[in-house]
């Protein structure tokens, strides 16, 4: 079957990663943290993806009509399609949070060396939507995009909407906000979600996804290193992990291990 996209293979395979430059990922940019999620999202509902992509085109066409003076006509058919984009990924958004939120709570296992997070999702349009049906949201949130075209256009650029939504994380057991988080323990807070959207998937798709941790364990004390180990082979998945320096991997039994140099990858015996 021909295909025109990689998104078809998610009908078939589910992928969750980790690699260093996520590191910062609670200490930076908002947006970093709403492509964290858009990609969580993505794992457990295929056409996420294409309505984010969708919300983006929208915004960027309302920014441009504000800019060039567009007809109120046109901005009443852009703000209608920008709406109905903006309440569709925010609410998919609030969801996947809601259901990792339930997947960590229901595997809170004190013996594990990664801190249980406490997640939500920070921004006007999800407030709403805890408050009220989806279509009234819709409803109110074009009205607030009519009533802002002077704002907006001043700024030259629109101020309100999931566009803007944060991700906020905290170390659950100190109540602490995750970009006030040691570093070791922004990384083990990193890990610990990694897993529970492992099980979520599993348990959504019935299937475990396919994890892959790019030089993740050689960061990790050897107590952490362990945990990690038995947490995923709990999981039951197929595990590729990077590193640099084979003793990181030195108690990971039942794994195959390669030799990847330049023009060549070898398999130990």
């Amino acid at each position: 079957e021909s295909v025109t996209s990689a998104t078809a293979f998610l009908d078939h395979l589910k992928v969750v990663w980790l690699t260093p430059d996520m590191d910062g990922l609670f200490i930076g940019p908002p947006s970093d943290r709403r492509r964290f999620l858009d990609r969580l999202v993505l794992a457990v509902d295929g056409t996420h993806g294409t309505r984010v992509n969708a919300l983006e085109r929208a915004l960027r066409a309302r920014n441009r009509l504000l800019e060039e003076g567009g007809t109120a006509r046109f901005l009443d058919a852009v703000e209608r399609e920008l709406a109905e984009l903006a309440i569709a990924v925010a609410a998919a958004r609030l969801e996947t949070v809601a259901r990792l939120a339930a997947e960590i709570a229901a595997d809170r296992d004190t013996s594990s060396p990664f801190p249980l997070a406490a997640i939500a999702l920070d921004g006007n349009v999800e407030r709403m939507l805890s408050d009220a049906p989806a279509l009234r949201v819709e409803d109110s949130y074009r009205a607030l995009l009519r009533d802002s075209r002077p704002r907006d256009r001043a700024a030259g650029r629109t101020l309100e909407g999931p566009h803007l939504s944060d991700l906020t994380v905290a170390h659950a057991e100190k109540a602490l906000p995750a970009a006030r988080c040691s570093t070791g323990e922004q990384k083990s807070l990193l890990i610990g979600l990694a897993l529970s959207h492992a099980r979520l998937v599993a348990s959504m798709q019935g299937l475990a996804p396919i994890v892959l941790l790019d030089d993740v364990a050689a960061y990790l004390d050897a107590e952490r290193r362990l945990g990690l180990f038995a947490a995923l082979a709990r999981l039951g998945a197929q595990v590729w992990m990077t590193g640099a320096d084979p003793s990181v991997f030195a108690g990971l039994d039942g794994a195959r291990r390669f030799t990847v140099s330049p023009g060549s990858v070898v398999a130990e015996d």
